[in-house]
Order: structure tokens, then C-alpha cells, then sequence
């Protein structure tokens, strides 16, 4: 896999749409979103499921040009497991196939989709028109938009803990730009949840308290949590039924101020089976309702997994989706039933009860401060042996926010230039997970032309008049 350092047109063309409207997406996520039709009342469980999806971006293309690490599967077909890139693009398009099957058939699915920035600009850099009309369906379809919950991420699968604090609301709004530009500005309103990449939890006092500030100001109502990643505010680790109701992200700075999110809780580590196989509804098949507040609601099992990697996935999940869905559309026996649910209508049903936000059960981030936070894996470290990623990556935030942020203040019309938008997207690029997931080598490569290139646009910025 080599990695190509000759340097390319420095604003690679076209631009991804990360920004440039903020004010307008601010007002526009600041409305109340609009009513939807609550669940049936006769619920007595219920299974949320969300597929998470990305692909990086990589200076690999031709002369080293930013492209789709999707693309350099087709280019490399090779190459590890590249045989994989077309099942892998089926798997992005395929629910716009699979919710209509099974709607008419008398269905009722639900599914909460989870795609990065990265992802979405691939395609378009691709040509893959198909998997754009896809997403498209899913987004806006009027027969598709009550059973589908997008969820907000970062743009480039950022590690929330290790990113430097003042990016956090850029992940956040650069993604809210790309996804109403894809879909339109209807569609971005009814994003509501979140989804953290590699479900990164800072636990630093202060990164984790900005973390919630800056999704409470993009207009989020909730957000998915890995279970060990929080405690209760005694300390104490969640057990069920606390991991099926709805709970409250407390997150208090070392200056004493405090903001909280309400939390959705996905149980059980990392094993994508657990949704390929359709495992929560079968867990909630066997619970029964619970008690809040005083008041009687559903148990939720929730639970997120790549839409795409690894065989059963690939291969197992929609058989699996499409039974369980069907076993669920059966005449049940009189009484409650379990149905599927997205987390936004869980939580109006919770609502429509009488019950508020402060009623959920307060937790906190788990853990003793740290870059690494809180993540679906204790087995890798975000921070320890990459100083050659973090420190530059550091810096070049830095720098950033110390060129553009006056320029900005002085005149907001200038985060629709190209100039801000080219050093933006590599500051961004240089954030992702990736570059680290993937152990040193060439990946950590991919980071240094990316802060390389971002130094030059900065450069650039620098000189202007």
C-alpha cells in the first residue's frame, strides 16, 4: 500500500460541503422538530438497532490525490480483503431495498443509520450515484422517513476524546453541512441523536462538558453510549433494567458548570453478531416493561455495529433482519407485544408518559482522566506511541483556530471560501480514528501528507493580504 507524497492541486475539486452556513443550520436545528406519530401504546419491549458506516479518506489516488479508501479497494482488488469492495458498497445502498420489501409485506421495520462524512464524499468523488439515490430514498422517501432515524457524527470519525476541543463543534457542524447538502435541510432536521466514532467518551472534566455543549448547541436531543463507558454518579457501573431505560449524561467542568444530554445505552462490547444476528430483538422479546419516575414504559434494547464488516454482516444480517421483522408482524396473543423502535420515537413514547429528562437516572463518564477516554474497545489506545499523529495534529488545531477564527469573527462569509474550507477539511481529515486504529506504518503516513498538505493551505491563508 504505498502512500504517494507528490503534492496535488492544494484544494482537492470539488470541495466536500463542510461549512459555510452555520448560522442558518443553528437556526434551523434550533426548532423543535416536527411531531411524529407516536408508537402504539401496547408495547411491552422494544429493540433499537443502528448501523454505523465509514470509509477514510486517503492521500492515494492519482499523484496523491485525497480519495476514498473505498476506492482504493476497487483499485487494489488484490489486496487483503479488497475482493470485498462491492459487497461492501451493496451493503450501504441495500436497506433502501429491504425496508419497502418488508413494508409491503405488512412490516413494521425500523433502523437508525450512522454514516461519516468521509463515507458520503467518497461516493460523490466515486461517481456512485447508486448509493447516493439509496441514501437519498432513506433520507427523504415519505414511506422510508418514519422508520428511519439518521444519526449525527463526526465528518471525518473523529476520537472525540483525543481531538483538541476547540474541533469538536467542526466535526459536528461539518457533517451537519454535507449531510442537508446530500438530502436537504428538511432531512438534517429531523437528525436528532448521536452517534460517537468508536463510541469515544472523553472523561476529562472539561473535553467531556465542551463534548455535550457543543451537541446540545447542534441541536442533538440524545446521544448512543457504550455501556462501561459510563457510571452511575456514585460510581457504581449500570446493571439492568438501568441499561433499558433511557439515562442522563451528566458533565460537570473543573469551573463547576454542569449541562447534561439524555443517553440511550448500547449494551454488550463491540461484537457486530449482536446486530447481524438480530440479538436485541430477540433480547427483548424475553423483558417486560419498566418502572420511571413512577410510571410504567417499554424496555429498549439498543444496540449499534458496522453495516458492513465482517461476514456476517455482509452476509447473515439481512435474512436476519427480514425474519425478525416478519416473527414481529405476527398475530401476537392478547397483551403487550415488542415491536422495533428508533431511539427519538423510544423517547417521545417516554415522554408521552409524563416523563421528562430529569427524571432519567443521572451518570457520568467512567474512568480516571485521559486522552484515551472511553471507547467500544479497551484493547487499543488512541494516544499511546502516536506523539507523531497527536503533537502535529495538536499544532496544526492550533494554528488553525489562531489564523481563521478572527477572520471568521470578522466576517462569517468567510467560511464559505475555498481557502478556509481546504484547511479546514485536512484539520479535519488529520482527526481520524483511522490513522490510528491501524497501527503505525502506512496509516500513520496517511496523517503526516495530511498535516503536511494542511500546513500549506494554512501557509496560504497566513500570506494572504
Amino acid at each position: 500500500m504505498p502512500v504517494l507524497l507528490m503534492t496535488p492541486p492544494l484544494v482537492p475539486h470539488p470541495l466536500p460541503p463542510i461549512a459555510g452556513r452555520e448560522a442558518a443550520l443553528k437556526a434551523l436545528m434550533g426548532r423543535p422538530p416536527s411531531p411524529r406519530p407516536l408508537p402504539p401504546p401496547a408495547i411491552r419491549s422494544a429493540f433499537a438497532c443502528a448501523l454505523h458506516m465509514n470509509q477514510p479518506t486517503i492521500p492515494a489516488g492519482p499523484d496523491g490525490a485525497l480519495i476514498s479508501h473505498l476506492q482504493w479497494m476497487f483499485d487494489h482488488p488484490g489486496e487483503g480483503d479488497n475482493h470485498n469492495a462491492e459487497p461492501f458498497a451493496h451493503c450501504y445502498r441495500r436497506l433502501a431495498d429491504l425496508l419497502p420489501q418488508l413494508i409491503g409485506e405488512g412490516c413494521e421495520p425500523r433502523i437508525m443509520l450512522d454514516y461519516s462524512g468521509n463515507l458520503l464524499w467518497g461516493f460523490e468523488q466515486m461517481g456512485r450515484h447508486d448509493i447516493l439515490s439509496a441514501l437519498q430514498r432513506l433520507a427523504c422517501d415519505p414511506l422510508l422517513v418514519p422508520r428511519v432515524e439518521w444519526l449525527g457524527t463526526f465528518w471525518s470519525h473523529a476520537v472525540a476524546p483525543s481531538t483538541p476541543i476547540a474541533d469538536l463543534p467542526l466535526q459536528i457542524q461539518a457533517w451537519q453541512h454535507h449531510f442537508a447538502a446530500l438530502f436537504g435541510d428538511g432531512a438534517l432536521a429531523r437528525v436528532r441523536g448521536f452517534s460517537p466514532p468508536e463510541m469515544a467518551l472523553p472523561n476529562d472534566p472539561d473535553a467531556l462538558h465542551a463534548f455535550v455543549v457543543a451537541l446540545r448547541d447542534a441541536g442533538y436531543r440524545w446521544l448512543l453510549l457504550q455501556e462501561h463507558s459510563v457510571v452511575n454518579a456514585d460510581g457504581s457501573p449500570l446493571a439492568p433494567p438501568q441499561t433499558w431505560i433511557p439515562n442522563r449524561l451528566v458533565a460537570r467542568n473543573r469551573h463547576g458548570e454542569s449541562v447534561s444530554i439524555t443517553a440511550l445505552i448500547k449494551t454488550q462490547g463491540s461484537d457486530t453478531k449482536l446486530v447481524g444476528q438480530m440479538q436485541p430483538c430477540a433480547e427483548a422479546l424475553g423483558l417486560d416493561r419498566c418502572h420511571l419516575a413512577g410510571r410504567s414504559i417499554p424496555a429498549l434494547v439498543t444496540q449499534i455495529a458496522d453495516g458492513e464488516n465482517g461476514g456476517v454482516m455482509m452476509n447473515e444480517f439481512p435474512q436476519a433482519f427480514i425474519e425478525a421483522h416478519r416473527r414481529l408482524a405476527q398475530p401476537a396473543a392478547a397483551g403487550e407485544r415488542t415491536v422495533a423502535l428508533n431511539g427519538s420515537e423510544y423517547l417521545d413514547l417516554v415522554a408521552a408518559a409524563g416523563i421528562s429528562p430529569e427524571d432519567f437516572p443521572p451518570i457520568q463518564a467512567a474512568g480516571t482522566p485521559s486522552l484515551d477516554g472511553s471507547t467500544w474497545t479497551n484493547h487499543i489506545s488512541w494516544v499511546d506511541g502516536y506523539a507523531a499523529v497527536l503533537e502535529p495534529l495538536q499544532a496544526l488545531s492550533a494554528r488553525f483556530h489562531s489564523l481563521c477564527d478572527p477572520l471568521v469573527a470578522a466576517d462569517p462569509a468567510f467560511s464559505r471560501s475555498a481557502a478556509y474550507q481546504s484547511a479546514l477539511l485536512h484539520l479535519l481529515l488529520l482527526e481520524t480514528s483511522c490513522f490510528r486504529y491501524w497501527g503505525h506504518g502506512t496509516w500513520t503516513e496517511y496523517a503526516r501528507e495530511i498535516h503536511r498538505r494542511g500546513e500549506v493551505a494554512l501557509d496560504g491563508l497566513a500570506a494572504a493580504p
